[in-house]
């Protein structure tokens, strides 16, 4: 995809990365992930179990949010590198209604549906 090309993408990705950042803020508080987790167990009003069930709502919703920044910044960085537009997995262009509802998009549609249906990768534990 040309430069051009990418330039409403790269907006809109911009925008998204900014607003999902404000989340975050807004989320923590001002804090670190730790320092809004341990505020909860502090207040005396809430039940353990409450104030253990709002961090942990908490800690996944910043980590969903900050993996979508990272999705966003790596499409960044495929805008700047000239690799946007392009799937990761087959090579072949992205659909472009498929960009515009999902910019940070890394795969076409039918490698997308194909990584979705792979067994998960085991866990390191």
């Amino acid at each position: 995809m040309r430069p051009l090309e990418c330039a409403p993408f790269k907006q809109q990705l911009l925008q998204q990365r900014e607003s999902l950042l404000d989340r975050l803020r807004q989320l923590r508080g001002g804090d670190s992930r730790v320092g809004a987790a341990s505020a909860h167990l502090g207040q005396a009003e809430d039940s353990f179990a409450q104030a253990l069930g709002e961090r942990e709502l908490e800690m996944i919703l910043d980590e969903r949010e900050s993996a979508e920044i990272d999705a966003i910044d790596a499409a960044l960085e495929r805008i700047e590198d000239g690799s946007y537009g392009q799937c990761a997995e087959c090579g072949g262009q992205i659909a472009l209604a498929r960009l515009q509802a999902a910019p940070q998009a890394q795969r076409c549609i039918a490698c997308q549906g194909q990584y979705e249906s792979r067994p998960p990768a085991p866990s390191a534990h």
